[in-house]
């Protein structure tokens, strides 16, 4: 053991945050569909013994292993106690057996070699209506929340909360097994798999609250769940190179995306030297391949326009003029309320902040955009620039009335203050465009 005690607490809500959904999806796999919810109680219940624990007895030398072993002793300990399981016993722990508990997570996670792949493909079943299946593969491989599952689909929490009750209950009552999918099966469930990772990235690009603007290990684990799908044969499809050119294109740039104290730096600002070479080679690699196919889709266009921004020499040097006419085929394609917004930052560098504030008085009104901060800091901006400083004051409170980061409302608190600074939409829900 090792460790401080002042350290156990952040430690732990890492660990969650990046571990959880790969201990579940362990344990899930093990246990099967039926039995979901015992994977992610004892997960649950080995984070609490872990902040009770580690402050006293030190932090282990390695806390995933740890986790696991306390996880998965609190599942056999169920088994022995259910009527429902008794009887299982000898094979529920020959099949612990066969994972190897270090980093959490076991090594015979069959044909596709990760637990967490396995569980997104199963999670993602086509007898699952499409909003219930990814926010329960949100839930149970991105290990978001009730709250921030329904941020990224500008939905209300309870909801999104009924949902994730009717899907559990149905892979249990429907018989539904945790098992990887091939052939055609796997094919029916890609389009959902992409939207699980698409939504996990933009939670870790800019998350929905709390205390930090960025959540790297969720982007992280994107990209890694993305590669393994575009490495088997069921994921060698342009749309799929077309999310990780998005994907990596975004993450190159996290770097310059906030201040040394987590303040959110809007891209005009942004230090370009800071952006990654290599995320940006990836990504444009990835966007050549996912030219191919001769298909446009709602991937390939927010590549398209996230490959302007990262090649453009400066702010006052991208070709805005291209990106609103990306952004029109992806409003053709995957027409969304915050599409539309985006595209209104893109005319108002085009043709003016007048024109701008046209269109976008024409998404007033919208019940998601009405709860959006983003949609009003935008306003505020474009109100600003036009000399209209009491309705740029306004809309600056409209937008202090809404959800968002700790950083990001001490930045709009600041502008409320002292002057405003342009403001830029982020994607919060499938096809919502690629933020600036």
């Amino acid at each position: 053991m090792n460790g401080r005690p002042a350290a156990v607490g952040p430690l732990v809500d890492h660990l969650f945050r990046r571990s959880a959904g790969r201990l579940v999806s362990s344990l899930a796999r093990v246990f099967g569909a039926h039995r979901l919810d015992l994977a992610e109680e004892v997960v649950q219940e080995a984070m609490v013994e872990a902040l009770r624990r580690w402050p006293f007895a030190g932090i282990p030398a390695d806390p995933v292993a740890w986790l696991w072993r306390v996880a998965r002793n609190r599942a056999l300990d169920r088994v022995r106690r259910e009527a429902t399981l008794r009887g299982r016993e000898d094979a529920l722990v020959a099949a612990f057996a066969r994972q190897a508990p270090e980093g959490g997570a076991g090594q015979d996670a069959g044909p596709w070699g990760d637990d967490e792949l396995a569980m997104l493909f199963a999670a993602c079943h086509p007898a699952l209506p499409r909003e219930a299946r990814v926010a329960l593969t949100l839930k149970t491989v991105g290990g978001l929340g009730v709250r921030e599952i329904a941020r990224a689909f500008l939905a209300r929490e309870a909801t999104v909360a009924q949902r994730l009750v009717r899907a559990k209950r149905r892979l249990a009552q429907g018989g539904l097994r945790l098992e990887v999918p091939a052939g055609e099966e796997a094919e029916e469930r890609l389009d959902s798999v992409l939207e699980v990772l698409y939504l996990l990235f933009n939670e870790g690009h800019l998350a929905s609250e709390g205390d930090a603007l960025l959540r790297a290990d969720l982007c992280a684990e994107a990209i890694r769940l993305g590669e393994l799908v575009a490495s088997r044969p069921v994921g060698r499809q342009p749309r799929v190179h077309a999310l990780l050119a998005l994907l990596w294109l975004g993450w190159a740039r996290l770097p310059a995306r906030t201040c040394p104290g987590g303040e959110p730096v809007p891209l005009a600002e942004q230090d370009r030297s800071r952006w990654r070479p290599a995320g940006i080679a990836r990504g444009l690699a990835h966007l050549e391949r996912a030219a191919a196919g001769g298909v446009e889709g709602r991937y390939h266009l927010e590549a398209a326009i996230a490959a302007a921004h990262v090649t453009a020499a400066s702010w006052e040097a991208t070709d805005w003029g291209w990106i609103v006419t990306l952004y029109d085929r992806l409003q053709a394609v995957e027409p969304s309320p915050v599409v539309a917004l985006n595209r209104a930052v893109a005319v108002a560098e085009a043709r003016g902040p007048g024109e701008a504030l046209v269109e976008l008085r024409r998404l007033a009104g919208d019940p998601a955009l009405d709860r959006y901060h983003l949609f009003h800091a935008v306003e505020a901006d474009l109100l600003a620039r036009l000399g209209r400083a009491e309705e740029a004051t306004a809309a600056l409170d409209r937008a202090l009335a809404c959800p968002c980061t700790r950083p990001e409302r001490e930045l709009l608190e600041r502008r409320r203050r002292g002057g405003i600074i342009g403001g830029s939409p982020r994607r919060r829900r499938p096809g919502a465009g690629s933020p600036h």
